[in-house]
């Protein structure tokens, strides 16, 4: 079948859904020997960078499936995978929903002791580790280890179970939250919420010129990895997904740079800590040429990461003599969590675009948004601060084992999103800060430490990467601390000190400037990070308590 009727199909077939790709994808009559999706692993001796056709994808899922067959995972099972490489989360996932088992897919650089409690919660039927994760074993998991990730794929694919059909309903994945906050949350995603947003616009949106090769660096065990997985599938793109994910507590610059130059990809999908991670590099010294589009998605991306991005790479433009590929990239920025499913917003910056200050663009289509003031339940008029409230088919439907929780979310048949937002008269969102990490400071005048952050970068150049974190005393007082991660060869003299700190000051304004406690400069290993290496600012505000009550 042509790709363009092949989309067509599989966006109006109800059947299809996050859990059956490659069964409906071989239904539909796709190229079963077209080069699809690969790994910077070896699989099942494969080599690294090899890509899998959609027939080879199949067997080695099935094989993986009979082997969790024999083990006795069945239907409804959750099964944890705490591994650490692309290829053991995807071959998995698909392997165990072709059971109609439910993969609960683990970010591999949890701590272990937190892996073991998050498990032990999950109340799963068995347990799969890598080499990285052995030492499980010896921990309290409330279930078996069914064995190592390397065995799963020494199944009889000839003797694998039929292809479990699944309702729209059917969870499909359990993926968990970034853990910024609180220990990770489980999230459960159903066959058709996981697919809602592929069905909806990646299905039915033009199809890019030419050859697409996308380079995905998202988490493999998170929901966007899921869902550009199954788009690229869908849209008969190639695919290379990378273990590495980006952030400091990682390095992983470097293997991303490197994995670009050698896959060619014309598109790479990454968090918002992949480009701080990427933006640290000279970039103008790296082949990034067949680079037309970054995606990313999570939290918002800063202005002077992107300004970085979009000034390396390429994009199609149309002259008389045809396309012509020309410098500058594009890249596309889209809010989401692992609740929302997918993102509900998305802005594309370019050379010289000037929407900046943390402006998260316009809404999806399927995505219904209110910004409401939680005392009224009424929305708040343009231009004023609000909880961003979301209405998707996207979202998740709850948290695994966690109904209060999941209740809890939920305000006026909204999801609360945890996001504090405004909208302009145009219609653009603009995110200043996530809820809980937002103060009040009094005479209408609020400290939001995201958009201090977005600002400090924007405006002071010799500063790579900054944390902004308020707190509230037990008198009631506020005290702000503001960490620096300056850029290499930077000024460090008293000279240049002073006036980096007075320009911290002036930027976070007069109201937030008198909350200062302090304003140091800091290494990346300063930072405490989550799996996805975002900023757990709660841990770091009570690390700081704690010091100040023991006088330190």
């Amino acid at each position: 079948m042509k790709q363009g009727n092949l989309r067509a199909a599989l966006a109006q077939d109800p059947r299809v859904g996050a859990g059956n790709v490659p069964l409906m994808l071989a239904e539909h009559g796709a190229d079963l020997d077209a080069p699809r999706m690969g790994f910077d692993s070896a699989v099942d001796g494969i080599a690294a960078y090899t890509l899998l056709s959609l027939r080879q994808l199949t067997e080695r899922v099935a094989a993986r499936a009979e082997w969790f067959a024999r083990k006795g995972i069945g239907r409804r099972d959750p099964v944890a995978l705490p591994v650490t490489s692309a290829a053991d989360v995807f071959l998995n996932f698909f392997a165990l929903n072709r059971l109609g088992a439910i993969p609960a897919l683990m970010n591999g650089n949890m701590p272990l002791d937190v892996a073991a409690a998050y498990i032990r919660r999950l109340a799963c039927a068995g347990v799969v580790v890598d080499a990285d994760h052995d030492a499980l074993r010896e921990h309290d998991l409330g279930a078996p280890v069914l064995g190592d990730a390397a065995e799963t794929g020494t199944g009889d694919p000839d003797q694998a179970p039929p292809h479990y059909r699944h309702h729209g309903d059917d969870p499909v994945a359990i993926t968990h939250s970034s853990g910024t906050t609180r220990v990770p949350a489980a999230v459960v995603h159903s066959h058709d919420s996981l697919f809602a947003a592929v069905r909806a616009v990646r299905l039915t949106e033009a199809r890019p010129y030419g050859k697409v090769r996308e380079l995905s660096v998202l988490p493999a065990a998170h929901a966007a990895g899921i869902i550009v997985v199954n788009q690229a599938l869908c849209n008969g793109y190639e695919i290379l997904c990378l273990s590495a994910q980006g952030g400091p507590f990682e390095r992983s610059g470097e293997v991303i740079l490197d994995a670009i130059e050698r896959w060619r990809p014309t598109g790479v999908f990454g968090f918002a800590v992949t480009w701080a991670e990427l933006a640290r590099h000279d970039l103008t010294t790296r082949d990034l040429s067949s680079v037309r589009n970054w995606s990313s998605t999570g939290d918002c991306a800063h202005e002077a990461h992107v300004r970085r991005l979009v000034a390396v790479g390429s994009h199609l433009t149309w002259t008389r003599e045809g396309a012509v590929e020309v410098a500058g990239s594009k890249f596309i920025d889209m809010l989401g969590s692992t609740e929302m499913g997918h993102s509900a917003f998305r802005i594309t910056h370019r050379l010289g675009s000037d929407r900046y200050d943390r402006c998260v663009g316009t809404p999806y289509p399927f995505a219904e948004v209110a910004l409401l003031d939680l005392t009224t339940g009424e929305e708040v008029p343009d231009g004023q601060v609000g909880h961003c409230a979301l209405k998707s088919p996207t979202l998740a439907p709850g948290y695994w084992n966690d109904s209060a929780a999941t209740y809890r979310s939920r305000f006026n048949g909204y999801y609360l999103t945890g996001d504090l937002m405004y909208r302009d008269a145009e219609g653009y969102y603009y995110h200043v800060d996530r809820a809980s990490d937002a103060i009040d400071l009094g005479d209408g005048n609020w400290l939001y430490t995201a958009l201090c952050e977005e600002r400090l970068l924007a405006r002071i150049p010799d500063v790579r990467d900054c944390t902004v974190l308020a707190t509230r005393q037990d008198d009631g007082s506020v005290v702000t601390d503001v960490l620096l991660v300056l850029r290499d060869g930077a000024d460090t003299g008293p000279g240049a000190t002073t006036e980096r700190e007075a320009a911290v000051r002036a930027t976070l304004g007069e109201a937030a400037a008198r909350t200062v406690r302090r304003i140091e400069t800091v290494r990346d290993d300063d930072m405490t990070v989550g799996p996805t290496g975002k900023v757990r600012k709660f841990v770091m505000r009570q690390r700081i308590l704690a010091q100040a009550q023991h006088g330190r």
